[in-house]
C-alpha cells in the first residue's frame, strides 16, 4: 500500500471538495447556456416565421397597390370623358331622356313581362319573411356613355 502522509491528506480531501463545487458549478453554468442557446434558438426561428410573413403581406399589399393604381387611371380616363361636353349631352339624351329645342323626343318604351308564381294557399315563409323595400339597383352603376358623337 501507498503510505501517505497525514498533511497531504487533508490537501487531497480539500482538492476532492473543491473539484466538487467546481463542477458544479460548470454544470449549473452548461445548464444555464444550453437554456440561453435554447431561448436563442426559439426566437430565431419565431423571427424568421415573422419575416416570411411579412413578405407575403408585402407582395400582396403591393399587389393590390398596383391593381389600385390602375383602378385609379380608369377612373380619371372615366372622370375626364364624362366630363367633356358630347358626353354630357350623350347622358342627358341616352339615360335622362332629354332633348335639344328644335328635337322631338319618341320613347318606346318595351313590356317586360314578369313570371308569374303560383302562390299556395297558405304560405308560412311569406308570413315570417321581412318586407324589403324597393331598392334601385342603378343607383352605383357608371351612366351608358357613347364613345363617339356625331355633331349635326
Amino acid at each position: 500500500m501507498v503510505k501517505i502522509k497525514q498533511g497531504n491528506l487533508n490537501n487531497y480531501e480539500e482538492n476532492k471538495r473543491k473539484g466538487r463545487k467546481t463542477g458544479f458549478y460548470y454544470s449549473f453554468l452548461t445548464l444555464v447556456l444550453v437554456f440561453c442557446l435554447i431561448q436563442i434558438g426559439y426566437g430565431a426561428i419565431l423571427n424568421i416565421g415573422k419575416i416570411v410573413s411579412y413578405k407575403a403581406k408585402v407582395i400582396t399589399l403591393e399587389r393590390v397597390l398596383k391593381q389600385t393604381k390602375l383602378h385609379n387611371k380608369d377612373l380619371k380616363a372615366q372622370k375626364k370623358m364624362i366630363t367633356s361636353d358630347n358626353s354630357l349631352e350623350g347622358i342627358a339624351r341616352n339615360n335622362l331622356k332629354m332633348a335639344q329645342q328644335d328635337e322631338v323626343l319618341i320613347i318606346i318604351n318595351k313590356k317586360v313581362e314578369k313570371p308569374v308564381k303560383k302562390k299556395k294557399k297558405f304560405d308560412f315563409e311569406e308570413i315570417f319573411k321581412p318586407k324589403q323595400k324597393n331598392v334601385q339597383s342603378n343607383i352605383n352603376q357608371i351612366p351608358d356613355i357613347p364613345q363617339t358623337m356625331e355633331e349635326e
